[in-house]
């Protein structure tokens, strides 16, 4: 898939309906450091720093699909409680998500716990219920179904094993779909496949996929092998089973589809699958082949398995790995956004001073060399974040870029003073200084320091701004002048 044809496909994900039906649930991670053993017990002592709290489950893939634009129809069952009061609020907020979810009272409503220290996770608290929902939600989340299901363009099935997606259930949806023509992807969690007779699509894990297969699997015949006998016995149009490592293989009756692997660097593993089917439903529902679906789908995995906690990713991070994984010369130094706080993390530690600046970098001429050349003098690391066609454009008015972000992204990989390069969206790079934390920021001379977006982040951490003088006689926009 090329750059422009991406491009394309992840604008077009504005206009995908999707259906998601699953077991939604909290997660929430809790961050801080081990540095002794407790006198009490051979136990860690684990002083808690900071703490988050997100969808997840069903809400995960709900919410990465909303961040790549599309418009969600979510169906899940709560507890009357706290719990379930709490992402009953956090799904109200999002904007292109219509919820319908169902209360059942004295059902507990799902909390994972996750805490970890430095960049791993040490321990996972669950809080939840098993118990399959009453037969009077189960009419309830099938009556509401049956009246969305029309106006989908595909329908998710979430399946976390806690309750809401029984045979019943299931089945009901599942026909429903077939009989208005909409395809049904599902993420199991059943070792009995038969409970998802008739879906489009299936998206085992490999250790689920054996436990279905009730078999060993240690060979890609094995995984073939199983895979073709679980579609047989039970009438699934393909499967799409993710490897971890090792990539995603595609089972069709047409074929099979390997796909490599795409991760810079495993932080965690939380959500990559909720990332991953979810993407893969929205190329469907634009009109991908389900090929070109599954590859676009092990892109999002690999770059939220390079971020902590449950993650989603942009039609813009999307667009930036694409670049970075299928060109040479340096552009393994372009990341997405949500990839950047890790590696800029891991040089922290590593006692690296991390330095930032941004710009448009239109025409890169000898004035902007200079100002990454006396930036990197102050500092081990070098980030740039680069403004993206859209924000140039709203910027610098309706002819520019001259060169696309891409071409600039690239340029300013190849220098040997730049150690990372981030495509952004907004007006300025506020939020990306708030999220990195830099310590050294550095602009123009042609700029005050009050003038500096970020100036106060840096110089509360401790940081500095550096003002680099400007090399005279060079702009962007004196090159396009001359050349007019």
């Amino acid at each position: 898939m090329s750059h422009s044809s991406i491009t394309d496909v992840t604008q077009r994900f504005g206009e995908a309906r999707v259906l998601c039906v699953g077991d939604v649930m909290l997660d929430r991670f809790i961050y801080g450091q081990v540095d002794r053993i407790s006198p009490e017990a051979p136990i860690p002592v684990f002083a808690i720093k900071d703490e988050r709290t997100m969808l997840g489950g069903a809400g995960n893939v709900a919410r990465n699909l909303v961040t790549l634009g599309a418009h969600v129809s979510f169906v899940s069952v709560i507890g009357n409680d706290k719990i379930g009061h709490t992402i009953a609020s956090m799904i109200g907020k999002e904007s292109l998500v219509t919820p319908y979810l169902m209360t059942e009272s004295g059902r507990i409503s799902t909390i994972k716990t996750r805490y970890v220290a430095g960049m791993q996770q040490v321990l996972r608290a669950d809080h939840e219920t098993l118990v399959p929902v009453t037969s009077a939600t189960a009419r309830m989340v099938v009556d509401t179904v049956e009246e969305e299901i029309k106006n989908q363009d595909i329908i998710i099935l979430s399946d976390y094993g806690k309750g809401l997606l029984t045979r019943e259930v299931t089945s009901a949806i599942i026909a429903a779909a077939r009989t208005q023509g909409k395809p049904v992807i599902v993420d199991p969690k059943s070792r009995d496949f038969s409970l998802y007779r008739g879906a489009t699509c299936v998206s085992p894990n490999l250790h689920e996929l054996a436990n279905a297969a009730a078999r060993e699997i240690h060979s890609e015949e094995d995984l073939m092998q199983s895979a073709r006998q679980l579609m047989q016995a039970h009438d699934i149009g393909c499967m799409l089973v993710t490897r971890g490592r090792d990539g995603m293989t595609l089972v069709m009756s047409s074929g099979e589809f390997h796909i490599e692997a795409k991760a810079q660097e495993v932080f965690d593993v939380s959500g990559a699958g909720d990332t991953a089917i979810a993407t893969v439903a929205l190329g469907v529902a634009v009109g991908l082949p389900w090929e070109e679906a599954a590859k676009l789908a092990n892109l999002a995995a690999g770059i939220v398995v390079g971020r902590l906690g449950t993650a989603v990713v942009t039609a813009q991070d999307l667009r930036t790995a694409l670049l970075a994984y299928e060109h040479s010369g340096g552009t393994h130094k372009i990341v997405p956004a949500s990839v950047a706080l890790a590696q800029v993390e891991q040089w922290k530690r590593e006692g690296k001073i991390v330095g930032f600046t941004n710009g448009c970098f239109d025409l890169m001429h000898a004035g902007h060399l200079a100002l990454l050349h006396e930036t990197k003098l102050h500092c081990d690391k070098l980030v740039v974040a680069v403004n993206s066609d859209a924000s140039v454009k709203k910027l610098k008015g309706p002819s520019r870029p001259v060169n696309g972000e891409m071409e600039r992204a690239l340029l300013l990989a190849s220098l040997a003073s730049v150690d990372m390069v981030i495509i952004f969206e907004e007006d300025t790079p506020l939020a990306l200084i708030e999220l990195l934390k830099p310590m050294v920021l550095a602009k123009g001379a042609d700029y005050q320091k009050q003038q500096v977006v970020g100036h106060e982040i840096v110089e509360r951490l401790g940081g500095k701004v550096v003002l680099v003088a400007v090399k005279e006689g060079y702009s962007t926009t004196g090159i396009i002048r001359k050349l007019a």
